[in-house]
């Protein structure tokens, strides 16, 4: 397959990292800001229209900081109008509760998006898990219902959207599932095993990236680039073919992220709750296009 270069994914991440608590009071940013800004609309509704706009700080490198650190601006829970109430925001981190009850199990939980869709982008932030713990990064997610009963449900996220898988690799059973350690820290998730497995153990904080740039994506963790691939080709259709997401196992969730990111190939970043204590931070995206 031809091979397609992008500067970007072979760039170290820039600038300084900055810790949890350490951003600037609020008052402080007002009086000198430090960052250009940038106009950036979202949707407050289920497939409602990105009609509501954030002026969100953009650095010198182009990278849009998407979480302040004190607010839920521009994010709101999957299929919902608000923020489910077991995420939080902890000494500058978004942080879910977990409930021990399973993946977005109760109307308290359940998986978070920010409201805007990217196309083309890079994505970086650091993410931290529990002992045992089990979560997801989302991207080019859709939100999707289904007629059930003349009823209109809503599907789980991971229906429509890869996912760079958030793990602990040495306590929590899903590491040694799957088919070659595929579904270990910053795989895609049942398909693609990270190579290097450089994830720290829980409780340290891990760098992510993701890059999506015209169907190429890769993903990188602690500052390795762990794996490639390529959306909407034959070798992407084949990868769905060997996983849990075939047509036969599951026809709608084949047909969707065979076609990942619609028609305009754009789509939600989304956080994942797995019941699980699991806590992000410094998330910042550059849109590449």
């Amino acid at each position: 397959m031809k091979k397609v270069f992008y500067p970007l994914a072979c760039c170290m991440i820039a600038g300084v990292i900055t810790s949890c608590g350490s951003s600037p009071k609020s008052n402080s940013a007002q009086e000198e800001p430090s960052a250009d800004m940038v106009a950036l609309a979202y949707s407050s509704t289920l497939k409602g229209a990105e009609t509501d706009s954030l002026n969100l700080p953009v650095d010198e490198d182009g990278y849009i900081t998407i979480f302040d650190g004190k607010t839920f601006n521009g994010w709101r829970g999957y299929g919902k109008d608000r923020v489910p109430s077991k995420w939080t925001i902890e000494d500058g981190c978004i942080k879910f509760n977990g409930s021990g009850g399973g993946e977005a199990q109760d109307g308290d939980g359940g998986d978070i998006i920010f409201a805007h869709k990217f196309k083309n982008f890079e994505l970086e932030l650091e993410w931290k898990i529990s002992k045992g713990g089990n979560s997801g990064i989302f991207y080019l997610a859709q939100e999707v219902t289904s007629d059930k009963d003349g009823n209109q449900v809503l599907e789980p996220i991971y229906i429509s959207a890869p996912e760079f898988q958030v793990l602990d690799n040495a306590n929590h059973p899903d590491a040694k599932l799957g088919k070659d350690n595929n579904r270990q820290a910053a795989s895609l998730y049942d398909m693609i095993p990270a190579v290097p497995q450089n994830a720290k153990p829980f409780g340290e904080w891990n760098k992510a990236k993701i890059m999506v740039y015209k169907g190429t994506v890769v993903h990188g963790q602690n500052d390795e680039n762990v794996l490639e691939y390529h959306l909407w080709t034959p070798k992407w259709t084949e990868m769905l073919q060997a996983s849990k997401f075939s047509e036969k196992n599951w026809p709608l969730a084949f047909q969707l992220l065979n076609n990942c990111g619609g028609d305009n190939r754009e789509g939600f970043i989304g956080m994942q709750d797995h019941g699980d204590d699991v806590w992000f931070r410094n998330i910042r995206v550059k849109v590449l296009d």
